[in-house]
């Protein structure tokens, strides 16, 4: 007889909603992240946040800079607790080299999207960006306004 293995009902730890809001995503990229002990307790306690994260370039490496991990009240004592602290992402070579080409020639940003659980791995999905105008919002938002208008009236049509 096989044991069914429990699925947890949702492995996304964080999301950066304005992300979507502020910016055109053009790709998207999976990384992972270095991170110390306490960090990985304060995120499966959900206390992360990426709003306003954002991915910089140094040494020839990534590093995710802006997203907050709060320390738990139980951490150690003889460990010091940076939650804003830059955290270095796990990328091969080669998507190392097409990011940090991509950010110096063609201006795009890279932004941090999502952060979740892959099995036991702490991963971060990050997109090239290019910045929205203020009428490009606008006409997002009369896009979805327009597509909750149209559901609304569907839904008024079936029942009657």
């Amino acid at each position: 007889m096989a044991k069914k293995k429990l699925k947890p009902t949702s492995n996304t730890i964080a999301l950066n909603k304005r992300a979507r809001h502020d910016y055109f995503i053009e790709d998207e990229i999976e990384a992972g992240l270095e991170l110390q002990g306490w960090e990985v307790k304060s995120m499966r306690a959900g206390k992360a946040n990426i709003s306003d994260s954002y991915v910089i370039f140094k040494n020839g490496e990534a590093y995710l800079f802006g997203a907050t991990i709060t320390p738990l009240s139980v951490a150690s004592t003889h460990v010091v607790c940076d939650p804003t602290r830059t955290r270095k992402l796990l990328l091969n070579k080669k998507e190392l080299d097409s990011l940090f080409g991509k950010v110096n020639r063609d201006g795009f940003t890279i932004v941090a999207l999502s952060l979740y659980w892959k099995q036991a791995w702490a991963k971060v999905k990050i997109g090239l960006a290019k910045g929205k105008k203020q009428h490009d919002k606008r006409e997002d938002i009369k896009e979805q306004e327009w597509k909750r208008t149209k559901e609304r009236i569907m839904k008024n049509a079936i029942r009657g």
